[in-house]
């Protein structure tokens, strides 16, 4: 990392862990961070400890892994892409695990629809599995449709596209067709939502991120020459097919999982690699620096969700309107430097 890199990751750090702090002592009823940090770490007040540990750890954990693995896999994406509007949306990877997930929450079934949600045999699977599933199936069409060539960024980006209007479609179909409370409870995860996330949902993102991570930091050096091209990669020394596949994949996982635990969350995994790069001042979206803004989004837009913003409010409704406006601001910023 250069200078500037480390310096704006480590500030990062320190953020997400005073927006944890923070988030952990505020809420319905308010404990003040002291308290909050003395019922994590000691557990003296047994009331506090149990809605420090057992109810707002839980769901913070989940936050900040989805957030980093959001970030992370839209670093990766939009690097491979070389593309700042690509992201795993542009992939069909969110719809993928939205058509999944809206399957099971209304209890669809291969011979019809309509039934409750605890009818459809998808139930049987849970959702957080058969979400992530559908994420890496509409990756794996995906990748069947772009060709068995080289991934060329143009046609990934046009192919997946392409893809996600079909997956959202269906999902649309399916709320249709669905009765209206199944329609209700699946249009909720669809806006992305923080509330009752447990260990069980934060467990298999955190499986994926620490499984990611090692294998996507060492393509740093090579994602670098792919922004320059194909035949410049190539005569770098890249294996450029290779290293494409391997950003893919890691691209997908992790926005799979983290889709997968909590509904889709706007401009998150678009926003927060072109934050990074602006505050790293490098020539692509920082990996590392990626994925802990992207913690940093998410556990903010839980910490609003609970002190700020009346009840109902989805995380993902947070944001779109937190990473919206803050991206256009520093494009803004960015142009009128270029133009000056």
């Amino acid at each position: 990392m250069s200078p500037r890199a480390l310096t704006a990751t480590l500030a990062g750090l320190v953020l997400l862990a005073l927006l944890v702090t923070v988030d952990l002592a505020t809420g319905e009823f308010g404990i003040g961070p002291g308290a909050a940090l003395r019922a994590l770490v000691v557990g003296d007040d047994p009331a506090h400890a149990l809605l420090v540990r057992e109810i707002r750890l839980p769901r913070i954990t989940v936050a900040v892994l989805v957030g980093a693995a959001l970030g992370l896999s839209g670093a990766l994406t939009q690097t491979l892409a070389r593309n700042p509007l690509a992201g795993p949306d542009i992939l069909g990877v969110t719809q993928g695990a939205s058509l999944a997930a809206v399957l099971v929450i209304v209890g669809t079934t291969s011979a019809g629809y309509g039934g409750g949600p605890a009818d459809g045999a998808l139930q049987r699977f849970g959702l957080v599995p058969v979400a992530f599933a559908g994420g890496i199936a509409a990756a794996a069409l995906l990748r069947i449709l772009a060709g068995r060539g080289g991934l060329d960024p143009q046609r990934l980006v046009l192919t997946g596209i392409a893809v996600g209007a079909v997956l959202t479609a269906l999902t649309r179909w399916v709320l249709v067709r669905a009765g209206v409370d199944d329609a209700a409870s699946a249009q909720a995860w669809l806006f992305g939502d923080l509330d009752g996330r447990g260990w069980d949902h934060a467990a298999p993102v955190a499986v994926v991120l620490a499984a990611m991570l090692p294998l996507s930091l060492p393509l740093g050096r090579h994602l670098g020459a792919i922004q320059l091209g194909d035949d410049i990669a190539r005569g770098l020394g890249v294996r450029l097919r290779t290293t494409q596949l391997r950003t893919l994949l890691a691209a997908v996982l992790l926005a799979a999982a983290a889709v997968s635990a909590v509904g889709p969350l706007g401009f998150v995994a678009f926003a927060v690699p072109q934050i990074a790069l602006r505050l790293t001042g490098g020539a692509r979206p920082p990996l590392v620096t990626s994925a802990v803004y992207g913690a940093c989004l998410v556990v903010l837009a839980d910490l609003m969700c609970h002190s700020v913003l009346p009840p109902g409010v989805p995380a993902g409704a947070v944001t779109a309107c937190v990473g919206a406006p803050l991206l256009i601001r520093l494009l803004v910023r960015a142009n009128r430097r270029n133009t000056a």
